[in-house]
Parts: structure tokens; C-alpha cells; sequence
């Protein structure tokens, strides 16, 4: 299982306590999704950031649903890879 998140990148020079929202799920729980392909639109920061699968796989569990926030780490929701 890969857990989802904003990079580390992402968060360089924001201030402690400032968490992202979730703008927009392109996928829902149970899609297919292929490896490079945009799955959600989060801000940070006025900043717009795209969250990207890093494998071919299934959309297992959305932790995170549009319009709402999460903290610098948290995983925004579960990837099963393919096999």
C-alpha cells in the first residue's frame, strides 16, 4: 500500500502549523489510475500543487475529501499498487 501525500518539496518554506486543503479529487475510491496521472488539486499556500500516482494501481481509501485540510505528512489517501 503507498500512502499518498504532498512531497516534501512542497512545504520548503511554509511556517510550521500550515496545513494544505484538498481543492479537488479527479478519482474516486475504487478507480484504476496509472502511474504520472493527476489525482487530486491541493492548495498550500496560495500555491496550486497537483498529487500525482507514482504507480499503476486502485484508489483504496480517500483519507482526505475535498475541502478539507491536512498537516505537512499525512497521507491523503491509499494507493494499491498493481500487481
Amino acid at each position: 500500500m503507498i500512502e499518498l501525500t504532498l512531497g516534501v518539496d512542497a512545504w520548503k518554506d511554509v511556517e510550521p502549523g500550515v496545513e494544505a486543503l484538498v481543492d479537488k479529487w479527479w478519482v474516486a475510491e475504487g478507480d484504476a489510475v496509472r502511474a504520472g496521472q493527476v489525482l487530486a488539486h491541493v492548495v498550500l499556500v496560495k500555491s496550486n500543487q497537483e498529487i500525482v500516482a507514482p504507480a499503476d494501481g486502485k484508489i483504496e481509501q480517500i483519507l482526505v475529501p475535498a475541502n478539507e485540510t491536512f498537516a505537512q505528512g499525512r497521507p491523503i489517501a491509499l494507493l494499491k499498487e498493481a500487481t
